[in-house]
């Protein structure tokens, strides 16, 4: 049995193995549905990508953005089946754990993107913090309604797949007496929360403990994020490695239609780029780059195309932790040092000339500042003003383990929140 299908990646936490008559779907087929029909997939189609939910109807949401990365994943896959030795290839990911990895991984971030995400940890620093990829591993493993205890109560491997961070939160520091003008400094660092410690344990059970020693390094900082963890498992490496693929060349594409990135801007940014590729490279990169803003819309989005496969038709598979004996841990997907430095560029135009420009900035702070009085508005008077399900939730939170654990369900709430819903409920609380 390869480990792909040995039943310890196979398991769920309930122990259950509900499978109705006639049903011939695989765990991670199953695994996929959860994902597709839960209620948090769904409000990714009201949260912010990078440019605000609504200002425009042709760029990416979170929700397209995942449908993307999902799309990419199943690319890397199909291409890494075609060129990895047969060992290697044995430990890829069924097609449709993939797409369940792509399509789960923002489920946690909170409306108004990074910014959001970074009003919320600076609301939790004493309550364990917040990050987003730690409130998917959080949704997926104990919020989302399909167990009373368990969240989508997915399979270990597709919960593995998930610790894109796989580490708990390090101790943070206390917040400043008074708000700060700036939330800069209070980066969340990126971990899991330690509320779900028991979830990660059970993840992780397989290792054995030198290689999760091994698995769960940390660099500390001396200052926000405050900690880097160095590794992760081979199906988070292909998450992420789709995602940053959809977002470097998928972003960019919304950057050009938009106008928000000029032709002129983009030549600046690669004049000097450009030198560190092997002319072959550089060639085609100039020519895809001319190609982008050409007016006729099928010459852009054949360039966008072409920018993917130069990334796709590249992947590898490296032995990134020499000392493990889990494959799982000792495999990563990876880019070639030239075709990565592509994609980093691309990401650093899309931040540069998108992310980085001030009317952006302005609608995130803005954004950031509504998260912060909605949090302290709940905060200071729950039982008055949460809904009475989550009111329930916080108090039974508060009554057996304190102010830390309501802060988190309170968290839970807000984060869930679409761009659009947390609007009005602002609007509702704070204007007349």
């Amino acid at each position: 049995m390869s480990s792909r299908t040995a039943p310890q990646w196979q398991a769920r936490r309930s122990g259950e193995s509900l499978q109705r008559p006639g049903d011939q779907r695989n765990p991670w087929q199953r695994d996929r549905a959860r994902v597709l029909h839960s209620a948090s997939f769904r409000r990714l189609q009201s949260k912010t990508q990078i440019m605000n939910v609504g200002e425009n109807d042709f760029y990416r949401t979170r929700l397209t953005h995942s449908l993307e990365a999902a799309q990419i994943g199943s690319s890397l896959i199909n291409q890494l089946q075609r060129v990895a030795t047969p060992e290697l290839a044995e430990l890829l990911p069924d097609l449709n754990l993939m797409e369940t990895l792509c399509l789960a991984h923002d489920i946690g971030h909170p409306p108004f993107g990074h910014g959001g995400e970074t009003a919320l940890n600076f609301k939790m620093l004493q309550s364990g913090g917040f990050e987003g990829n730690g409130q998917t591993f959080r949704i997926v493993g104990k919020l989302e309604a399909y167990h009373p205890e368990h969240g989508m109560d997915l399979t270990r491997r597709s919960l593995f797949g998930l610790l894109k961070y796989p580490v708990l939160m390090p101790p943070l520091p206390a917040p400043p007496a008074q708000q700060p003008g700036s939330l800069s400094q209070w980066k969340p660092a990126k971990a899991l929360f330690a509320c779900d410690a028991d979830l990660l344990d059970w993840v992780l059970e397989p290792l054995n403990a030198h290689d999760r020693q091994l698995f769960q390094q940390v660099d500390l900082l001396d200052r926000s994020p405050w900690q880097k963890s160095r590794h992760k498992n081979l199906d988070a490496s292909l998450m992420e490695l789709a995602d940053d693929i959809a977002y470097g060349v998928h972003d960019l594409e919304d950057a050009v239609v938009t106008g928000t990135l000029t032709e002129s801007q983009w030549r600046q940014h690669y004049s000097q780029f450009y030198q560190q590729l092997s002319p072959s490279l550089a060639h085609t990169v100039k020519l895809l780059g001319h190609q982008l803003f050409k007016p006729e819309h099928h010459l852009r989005k054949d360039a966008i195309g072409a920018l993917v496969n130069i990334f796709v038709t590249q992947v590898q598979i490296t032995e990134v932790l020499a000392g493990a004996s889990e494959p799982f841990i000792r495999f990563n997907a990876t880019l070639p040092s030239e075709e990565r430095a592509l994609l980093d560029n691309l990401k650093a135009v899309v931040f540069e000339h998108v992310i980085n420009q001030p009317d952006i900035q302005q609608l995130r702070y803005r954004s950031q500042n509504m998260l912060l009085d909605l949090f302290g508005a709940f905060h200071t008077e729950p039982e008055r003003l949460l809904p009475r399900n989550t009111r329930a939730r916080w108090r039974a939170a508060y009554d057996q383990l304190g102010q830390a654990s309501a802060d988190r369900i309170l968290c839970d709430y807000i984060a869930g929140m679409t761009d659009d819903y947390a609007e009005r409920m602002y609007r509702n609380l704070f204007m007349t």
